[in-house]
């Protein structure tokens, strides 16, 4: 079974216990239409489907179809899709795996065709390369997964890796080095998985994050002195090399065992709009759309020999075998459990909580509780595991109004991991004790007073940077709330300088700013460029799915 495959049964299976798709609620009815009044057929892509956008145009110019994509996170547009709650024509992910692993999926869609493919590799700057010996194309083609594991172990390899968590590329990149090591073909169990193997490729990842495009940025920043590898689909890699913004090119492994391979199939939900879909594939399919894809996104034709006609492809290595695994659900669970708690580097985190006077309303202080209850264990579903704390996880909540208030810390007891394999673990009587410690304290918090934000940020970091001394195998982070305007304490200004007078460590501390209410998103976003991280917008999501995605870059 095909390592796409496996994954998707166990993510159906992980989906299916959240509650989603259980609805009858039918799906991808179009309702949207044009200004002349044509309906407009609507499909639902992966955000790493962007670079797709001129399709639009061309599909409409080919077809007559007025083709219009909304572009999401896979995880929550396959949720949709399970849901009935897409409101789209057609989906159009990196693979169907996911959607078509069970009956509630194949109701959902009418029709598929595969589109274009990209198999995931593993791209390492040159110079990292030539000291491994990997530039040479024979050496290079014997490589395994077990040879990538101990490169990261070794530290000669350094990479960046959408989180294992809540991405497919990241958990395949896991699984590889769980399939190098385990000796079998087929009908892989959680009890075969090679512990000591995942132990030593994750110390070499430095640079986690959610999605390629923010990944990408980190990336560039930091390539050469954080990381020296980034593993993601070929296609991804190829574009970083051609853009021109690396400070060296990557050479591009593809690990001998084998990989995942994307092959995004464009499917349809709504039959009604049957036949648009077959104008809209069988243009995706022609000879110049496929032209156009591989040139212009590097992804792989459908037809090899279409392939070699693309001088951006690499020429010297064809589509490599996928990967098989078994759809064993203990294994998937139990892999992803014991990546969370047991061998990613520990997190620790201080939470900045806007207690000032405007966040007294009902909503949004019951907003800012039901996000501490969720990353606190209130939440079962597949996100809400995926949000927790995690064992040995350290946790400081620094409320703020007009000054920083006392900061309280948390820290998370380690599990027991089992002798062999894998498995889930159920929380451990000391590990609930401290989840409803973290919800008491967020029962507690009183509103009033007016907003210091810039101090307690400043603050927090400064506390981060003594913990970091102390305890330096964690990966350290702030999280900040605010819904109003700075108006205590520091102003933007003075504390881009204070920070710029810390010492050098405070850059590998990122802030994410989580923004609903009056805040200033210019004001936020300028935060953000000085200290790293990333904005959320909390004003129209629930701010409990914006921690969940926070959870994804630590």
């Amino acid at each position: 079974m095909s390592a796409h495959r496996w994954l998707a049964a166990a993510a159906a299976i992980w989906l299916l216990a959240t509650g989603c798709g259980r609805q009858d609620t039918s799906t991808g009815r179009s309702a949207g239409s044009d200004d002349a009044g044509a309906p407009v057929f609507r499909v639902l892509a992966t955000s790493d489907l962007r670079d797709a956008l001129p399709l639009q145009e061309m599909v409409e110019k080919a077809t007559g179809v007025k083709l219009r994509f909304t572009f999401g996170g896979t995880m929550e547009s396959t949720e949709a899709v399970l849901a009935g709650k897409a409101d789209a024509d057609a989906a159009w992910f990196a693979n169907a795996r996911y959607l078509l692993s069970d009956a509630q999926g194949q109701s959902r869609v009418k029709l598929q065709e595969k589109i274009a493919l990209s198999p995931i590799a593993v791209g390492v700057s040159e110079s990292a390369a030539n000291q491994l010996h990997w530039t040479d194309p024979a050496i290079a083609d014997r490589l395994t997964w077990k040879d990538i594991a101990a490169a990261a172990k070794a530290g000669k390899l350094t990479y960046a890796l959408s989180n294992p968590a809540t991405s497919n590329q990241g958990f395949m990149a896991l699984m590889g080095v769980v399939a190098a090591t385990s000796q079998k073909a087929e009908a892989l169990t959680a009890a075969d998985v090679d512990r000591r193997a995942i132990a030593d490729f994750i110390k070499g990842y430095k640079l986690p994050g959610d999605n390629s495009s923010d990944l990408s940025e980190q990336f560039i920043a930091q390539q050469g002195t954080r990381v020296n590898a980034f593993i993601n689909y070929e296609s991804w890699l190829l574009s970083l090399n051609a853009s021109g913004r690396l400070r060296e090119k990557l050479t591009l492994i593809y690990p001998r065992e084998g990989v995942s391979t994307a092959d995004y199939p464009l499917l349809l939900l709504n039959d009604a709009r049957r036949a648009d879909y077959l104008k809209v594939v069988d243009y995706l399919k022609s000879e110049p759309a496929q032209l156009w894809l591989a040139r212009q996104t590097l992804r792989r034709p459908i037809k090899p020999e279409l392939a070699a006609r693309v001088s951006e492809l690499p020429s010297h290595t064809g589509l490599r075998v996928e990967l098989p695994f078994s759809t064993d659900r203990a294994l998937a669970d139990g892999l992803i459990d014991a990546y969370l708690n047991e061998f990613r580097t520990p997190i620790a985190s201080t939470f900045v909580l806007d207690t000032s006077g405007s966040m007294a309303g009902a909503t949004r202080r019951g907003q800012l509780v039901q996000a501490i209850h969720y990353i606190a264990g209130a939440d079962n579903s597949l996100t809400g595991r995926i949000a927790k704390l995690t064992s040995r996880e350290k946790l400081w909540l620094l409320p703020f109004a007009d000054q920083p208030r006392q900061r309280t810390a948390f820290t998370v007891p380690a599990g027991s991991p089992p002798a062999r394999g894998v498995q889930s673990v159920a929380d451990s009587k000391a590990k609930q004790q401290v989840l409803a410690e973290v919800r008491d304290y967020a029962d507690g918090l009183r509103m009033t007073g007016g907003t210091a934000l810039y101090d307690a940020v400043y603050l927090a970091l400064v506390e981060m940077l003594e913990e970091q001394k102390k305890n330096p195998d964690y990966r350290y982070s702030v999280v900040a709330f605010t819904d109003g305007e700075n108006n205590q304490g520091r102003g933007l200004a003075r504390f881009k300088a204070d920070y710029a007078a810390l010492p050098e460590d405070v850059r590998g501390i990122p802030v994410f700013m989580v923004l609903y209410g009056e805040a200033r998103e210019a004001d936020l976003k300028a935060l953000v460029a000085t200290t790293g991280g990333k904005v959320f917008d909390a004003r129209n999501t629930p701010l409990y799915r914006v921690f969940r995605d926070i959870r994804s870059y630590q």
